[in-house]
């Protein structure tokens, strides 16, 4: 899957290779990651500019059809923000924000109480 407004995907193995091993000097990017971001469309850093993180990971987990662990999302977050011209920061750095506002948006959770027995 890509986004037409980043550009062409790669047509080839060799050049998907290419393209995930200039993605991997992302600060945060591994190999995974790297092909991660390839079918999102994302084939250099500065294609990540702009985009949102919560997105990349719901079309990412759409794509490939599973929940992707949460933390894939706070890598989104560090290469959108260093693709914004921020300071490279690990990915950690955006775990807390990202719990604060799962946490603030989910719909809290009533407890149930036992009837007492007569």
């Amino acid at each position: 899957m890509t986004d037409s407004s980043s550009g062409p995907a790669p047509h080839d193995a060799a050049e998907r290779r290419t393209i995930e091993t200039r993605l991997r000097k992302i600060p945060n990017v591994g190999p995974r990651i790297a092909a991660d971001l390839v079918k999102l469309g994302i084939l250099r850093l500065e294609d990540a500019a702009g985009r949102d993180p919560d997105e990349l990971y719901a079309t990412l987990c759409a794509a490939d059809g599973v929940r992707h662990d949460p933390c894939v999302r706070d890598v989104f977050a560090a290469v959108v923000a260093h693709a914004n011209g921020e300071p490279a920061r690990p990915w950690w750095a955006f775990t807390a924000a990202r719990k604060a506002r799962d946490a603030a948006t989910q719909a809290p959770i009533r407890s149930r109480t036992k009837p007492r027995d007569a």
